[in-house]
């Protein structure tokens, strides 16, 4: 009877502990730089990412309840796009922080957790050797929807690793600014109104800065391969993987 009652407790805990996932779970791709050096990308689930470089650790937008962060290696660089919960997440940061970890992100959320390196949109710095980040402009410019994500506050990412250049938008519409994206490797677009882009807005989005390789992310419910079949045609090769 004991042991019946031990199996039980076993397997409730494990049900319980099924929806969050370790590090070795997740898919990946691998890309190469100039020098021939490998950028892998794991595909976490929403806007949460990581980007391996060279044995260092970027982070971007971690969540605890997309995954065990304890079982990821500690961050070199922690990135974080905006504010709100689905991307900021005290309790993740913590977990992937080391001496010497970087964190940077936009003023709101800086204040918030009181500690890490705030950069307005347009700021540009050298991280390490090879990898150079730039903030650039993330925000709502549907009538009705600016609340969602105003303009000058959040932030989306231009990291340049060895030459490979990758853009993680976080949240924001279809932007002026992104004809200013020049050059542009990977492309990370988000597809779900009303906080981001519709599926037209993220096809004329990656017409207007023609990355190499697109990844639709934070996505929801979303009917992606619509995405995809808007961009047939193009020479930018749509890859959706499970980031809704």
């Amino acid at each position: 009877m004991r042991t019946t009652i031990v199996k039980h407790l076993l397997l409730i805990a494990g049900i319980l502990s099924a929806g969050i996932a370790s590090a070795s779970t997740f898919a990946t791709d691998t890309f190469k730089t100039r020098s021939n050096k490998e950028v892998t990308i794991t595909f976490i689930k929403h806007g949460s990412l990581m980007l391996t470089y060279n044995h260092e650790f970027i982070q971007v937008d971690p969540v605890s309840g997309y995954a065990d962060y304890t079982t990821f290696p500690k961050a070199d660089v922690i990135l974080v796009t905006h504010e709100h919960s689905d991307h900021l997440d005290a309790k993740a940061i913590n977990e992937l922080t080391k001496k010497g970890t970087s964190l940077f992100t936009n003023e709101a959320v800086s204040k918030q957790l009181g500690k890490g390196t705030a950069l307005k949109n347009g700021a540009r710095i050298t991280i390490s050797g090879q990898i150079r980040l730039e903030a650039v402009p993330a925000y709502n410019t549907t009538p009705g929807r600016e609340k969602y994500h105003p303009r000058h506050r959040d932030n989306g990412y231009v990291l340049t690793i060895d030459g490979l250049r990758i853009y993680i938008a976080g949240d924001t519409e279809i932007i002026p600014e992104m004809k200013q994206l020049k050059h542009i490797d990977i492309a990370f677009l988000p597809v779900n109104q009303p906080y981001t882009m519709t599926i037209s807005q993220a096809v004329s989005a990656a017409k207007l800065m023609a990355p190499r390789i697109l990844y639709p992310y934070h996505y929801g419910n979303t009917d992606i391969i619509k995405l995809k079949e808007g961009l047939k045609g193009t020479k930018i090769d749509v890859r959706i993987r499970e980031m809704e």
